[in-house]
């Protein structure tokens, strides 16, 4: 679907609606869907696009891990800003993947669509290309249509239960592919993960693939798990205990914090946080037994 939206991006053409389905936008929602259009609206995917400030045309992260800004050069190119801000340090420092604070320029019609797959991971809906080169989402942000589709035919059939995309009604592998889908999930063709590089941390489905957890869930195990899909992430470490313990309610290990009150989290040990560089760190998601100082791969 990403690289639909960005070819048709390519020639200034707006994704066709299918069978009269067109995106409307999250407001649209709100009226049958008040909380849940409330919680998404303060969660990072909805801030994961915005307007850039005085220094550039859009500012992309919801800065939940780092802000890094992007800005039209010409008709043909756009900058993504050598310097970034980084929650974790409250900074600014080196753009991830950046080798100096020049910046990097992407072309707008380069082969792999590089900068219009970075603008409809950030955004719902179809992009919109003017001829001068200006990217145009359809609404900033990652909202309600990402997940469940383009909405008005559940909006003309009044709510009819099958008229709109329901990621609960999906297996865990799929859930997974859809999240993967912009974190990364790996691609038919592309080469294996190189797992002793720490910055591969942040493709949560990919390293959540590989976990004994999953493999043994029977196809239960997704992302929809341990993450509530319309509120913002929850940065209690010992709140992820319970989803633990459904399937080991007695480990044969207890921690001192455990053991005097269950106040320490499986994930510390299970999960470990992995710095990708001195300002950013993400949680692996390769759920497992990390022996010794390892921290990029458990043991087998």
């Amino acid at each position: 679907m990403l690289y639909l939206i960005a070819a048709l991006s390519l020639l200034a053409i707006r994704l066709p609606a299918q069978s009269g389905n067109a995106f409307v936008g999250a407001e649209a929602c709100r009226p049958c869907h008040a909380k849940q259009f409330t919680l998404q609206s303060l969660s990072g995917h909805a801030r994961a696009l915005q307007p850039g400030g005085p220094q550039a045309d859009w500012a992309f992260g919801s800065g939940t891990h780092a802000i890094t800004w992007v800005k039209q050069k010409d008709a043909r190119h756009y900058l993504e800003l050598g310097q970034s801000w980084f929650r974790r340090t409250d900074r600014m420092a080196l753009t991830p993947g950046h080798t100096d604070s020049a910046g990097v320029t992407y072309r707008l019609f380069d082969s792999g669509a590089q900068i219009l797959r970075c603008f409809s991971c950030h955004s719902t809906g179809p992009l919109e290309v003017s001829e001068a080169g200006v990217i145009q989402p359809h609404e900033a942000g990652v909202r309600c249509e990402v997940c469940h589709g383009p909405g008005q035919r559940h909006i003309t059939s009044q709510g009819t239960k099958y008229s709109i995309e329901n990621p609960a009604r999906y297996s865990a592998k799929a859930v997974n592919e859809s999240c993967g889908a912009c974190h990364r999930q790996s691609k038919p063709g592309v080469s294996e993960t190189d797992w002793s590089d720490a910055w591969n941390i942040r493709h949560q489905p990919v390293y959540l693939a590989e976990s004994r957890c999953f493999l043994r869930s029977e196809g239960k195990l997704s992302c929809l798990s341990c993450h509530q899909p319309h509120e913002k992430l929850n940065q209690d470490a010992t709140a992820y205990n319970a989803q633990c313990a459904a399937c080991h309610p007695k480990p044969k290990h207890l921690s001192f914090g455990q053991q005097t009150g269950n106040r320490e989290a499986c994930t510390t040990c299970h999960m470990p946080k992995i710095a990708a560089s001195p300002d950013i760190a993400f949680t692996n998601h390769w759920i497992g037994v990390y022996p010794g100082k390892s921290k990029l791969r458990p043991r087998r």
